[in-house]
């Protein structure tokens, strides 16, 4: 028997597409995509992908939204196997490295959400993403940070851009979120806090 237990993920999920779109979903559990969007990103014909997507959301692991008459799929977080599912895919696209005892450790890929920030780091202090359905109150990205020259306005227009999709954001500063989270503001209560977050960058511990 072979000592190699790797196998392409096509084999295992049955078909190259489904395998590219649960990487995907899975992989970047925060975000929705739309078809035309998906066939660009994992470079496959449309019809496989349609019929991929009606496969894999009869099964339940992807889940359908409609706005502004686009269709959005994502990945279902409340099915039994999206921990399963994360984990797999975390791990075939992580990057393997032999340390010092010559074992051999993973690190997982960086956030999409870190590579964003990268560059207006020196503005932001904080930050949450929330995974809310399109169409429901509460906010997609709660910016905590110096806005005064309205850098990070703009910063938030390009993430929306590369998202692929508009964002509900507000952008707040410092001390007025401190204080917001001080008298337990119903504003944070209700547009963040009551919805499930995906994501946070918070260097200074003040979430």
């Amino acid at each position: 028997m072979s000592k190699d237990n790797s196998m392409p993920l096509e084999k295992l999920f049955g078909s190259k597409t489904r395998a590219k779109l649960l990487s995907l979903f899975f992989e970047n559990t925060e975000k929705s995509y739309y078809v035309r969007e998906i066939t660009r990103v994992i470079e496959e014909q449309i019809n496989s992908v349609r019929r991929e997507l009606t496969n894999l959301s009869a099964l339940g692991l992807v889940k359908i939204e409609n706005y502004e008459n686009k269709v959005y799929y994502s990945a279902n977080m409340k099915h039994p196997f999206a921990r399963p599912m994360t984990e797999i895919f975390a791990r075939s696209n992580s990057t393997s490295y032999a340390s010092d005892t010559g074992d051999v450790k993973a690190v997982k890929k960086k956030s999409i959400w870190e590579e964003y920030v990268r560059p207006v780091s020196n503005l932001i202090t904080a930050l949450i993403v929330t995974n809310r359905i399109p169409g429901q109150d509460g906010l997609d990205l709660l910016v905590i940070g110096d806005n005064r020259t309205h850098k990070l306005t703009h910063w938030a227009e390009v993430v929306e851009k590369r998202q692929g999709k508009p964002l509900n954001y507000v952008i707040i500063s410092r001390e007025d979120y401190i204080y917001r989270k001080s008298v337990r503001d119903k504003f944070l209560s209700n547009n963040v806090w009551s919805l499930q977050i995906s994501e946070t960058y918070d260097p200074e511990k003040i979430l």
